[in-house]
């Protein structure tokens, strides 16, 4: 749907948009009449005015007052079926359930991919990562791969007059060219809008293993200079290659180079011994310079991104955590996890600022349970079902891949529920653009949907079509799913997943058939025709949004 000028008017968009790719969301709606899509965005701009007396639902810039704050918990690798409120019932999550009692729980919600990095680069920018090369999982020394300047969900928000904060994984890249991890380290997360970082450079079982605050690494002595390689050895670092004896937690497959904390990464590294962080406390770390950002900003309206490292490997929680779930470090990992979730929901209650800030939690893709240490989760899932009723898992095209836990709290605004609308984070920049009376350019956010109606429970339906990726592209189109065909592996035998690669078309009823058993394309071929053009066309045309 096209943006909004101050008086209402359709503004002007793109040429038209290839046959096939046409459908409710990307319309622009008649002058005539309202569109469903349009009906639904007033309400939601209706609710907004309810927040503040001084709002009126057609100014392009509601006051200040009348925006909330917006809270957006990020988890790492957590499954559909990984938490209580989605039918976990092995592993305690009383904060994301109380969460969930609380607000509205959506069964049909995707990270636009299987993987982190596509998910979190399509997340900011509104953009479907595939669009874009480089924007695979990124070393622990790539360059940012966002380019500085580009509209993104931050600098959309920061214009906006948000105060906007980053804190955790990022896995986006960093500086440009050779990285030099003993200085000043640009860009960053600041040229893209955030005012603040706080971050995991990349990912845990990645070096380097430091923070890194608002462009420096936290606590390096200028006397032990890093040195970085994921080429190459650097320095007489052991590694867990050579020195397996030195491992506190012995890999399984991969993660085998420089040992730090008696864990082997990904990655060789020296120097920065007193920068190193501790595994065990990142959880603490991170989650204490999220509620730091909260109370500096508490006058709002402030944006958080907050992206946790749990439960990605390496799973080493906090002693305290220890034996909590009965499953080992990964259900442990998801308790510390419910606990900093719990954390934040405390702080806004404490500040007086729940009522004022629109909440969401959600993960970054699915599940995996082997993914390179050696940690028992396999053999401690004693029962528990990591992808709920779905089949797959994180890397995989079937669903589990990208359906993910998905909740949204705002008291007062957003009715606590179930919803069954499709929803995608890559919808994110244009819903809350939409939500704090910003207006997107033709050029911008290309992907990204107004779908602030469904995120505030007002439509039940939400998207008329998603392209999910992971080794092959996907679309959903109400109750069909097309997986394209792909020579990629039908299964990662590392991670015992199966990838949804086939040589053939695949198509599944979603209605009927959740767990995609049984494929339809021999027997739908009309079907598979039409949805294999619409992609095709969505592929072609550089966007989805007109």
């Amino acid at each position: 749907m096209s943006d909004k000028s101050k008086n209402g008017e359709c503004a002007p968009g793109p040429a038209a948009l290839p046959a096939g790719m046409n459908g409710r969301a990307p319309r622009c709606p008649l002058p005539s009449a309202l569109s469903r899509r349009e009906f639904m965005r007033s309400a939601s701009l209706a609710a907004l005015a309810a927040a503040s007396p001084v709002f009126a639902p057609g100014c392009a810039k509601p006051a200040r007052s009348a925006r909330p704050n917006i809270v957006l918990i990020y988890a790492d690798d957590l499954g559909y079926g990984d938490v209580g409120c989605y039918g976990a019932d092995k592993v305690p999550t009383p904060a994301i359930d109380a969460l969930a009692a609380r607000g509205l729980r959506f069964t049909n919600a995707h990270s636009p991919a299987a993987t982190c990095t596509p998910s979190r680069y399509a997340l900011l920018t509104g953009e479907y990562a595939w669009r874009r090369e480089g924007t695979g999982i990124a070393a622990g020394d790539a360059n940012l791969i966002i380019e500085p300047g580009r509209r993104t969900l931050a600098s959309m928000l920061r214009d906006a007059g948000y105060a906007t904060g980053v804190v955790g994984k990022w896995h986006l890249g960093l500086g440009q060219g050779r990285i030099d991890w003993n200085g000043g380290i640009r860009p960053g997360p600041a040229e893209i809008g955030f005012d603040y970082s706080y971050l995991i450079p990349a990912t845990g079982d990645r070096v380097p293993c430091v923070y890194v605050e608002n462009g420096r690494v936290v606590g390096l002595d200028p006397a032990d200079p890093i040195r970085v390689s994921f080429g190459e050895p650097v320095g007489d670092e052991p590694t867990g290659k050579s020195h397996p004896g030195l491992l506190r937690m012995r890999p399984s497959h991969g993660h085998d180079q420089t040992i730090v904390n008696g864990v082997s990464r990904i990655g060789y590294m020296s120097g920065g011994a007193a920068a190193r962080w501790v595994d065990e406390d990142m959880a603490d770390t991170i989650t204490g310079k999220a509620v730091s950002f909260i109370e500096r900003n508490a006058a709002g309206p402030f944006f958080l991104y907050f992206a946790t490292h749990d439960i990605h490997v390496p799973r080493l929680p906090h002693p305290r955590f220890a034996g909590a779930s009965g499953l080992g470090p990964r259900g442990d990992a998801i308790v510390e996890f419910d606990w900093s979730v719990g954390e934040i929901v405390r702080a806004l209650d404490r500040l007086g600022l729940a009522d004022k800030t629109l909440f969401v939690f959600t993960s970054d893709n699915g599940p995996v349970v082997d993914d390179g240490y050696e940690d028992q989760a396999v053999e401690l899932l004693d029962g528990h079902a990591p992808s709920g009723p779905l089949r797959g898992g994180k890397y995989s095209a079937f669903d589990a891949g990208t359906r993910v836990p998905f909740v949204v709290r705002w008291p007062g605004k957003v009715e606590p529920g179930t919803s069954d609308a499709l929803v995608s984070q890559v919808d994110f920049l244009a819903s809350f653009a939409a939500l704090t009376g910003r207006t997107l350019g033709a050029g911008e956010a290309p992907d990204s949907f107004d779908l602030s109606a469904a995120l505030l429970g007002r439509d039940r339906e939400g998207r008329d079509h998603l392209v999910e990726q992971a080794g092959t592209l996907s679309l959903i189109e109400g109750r069909w799913k097309y997986i394209a065909p792909s020579a990629g592996p039908a299964t990662n035998a590392n991670v015992a997943i199966e990838l949804g690669n086939s040589p053939d078309p695949q198509l599944y009823d979603l209605e009927t058939d959740i767990g995609e058993t049984r494929n339809l394309a021999s027997e739908r071929p009309e079907i598979v025709e039409r949805l294999a053009a619409r992609l095709e066309a969505i592929r072609r045309a550089g966007r989805s949004r007109g």
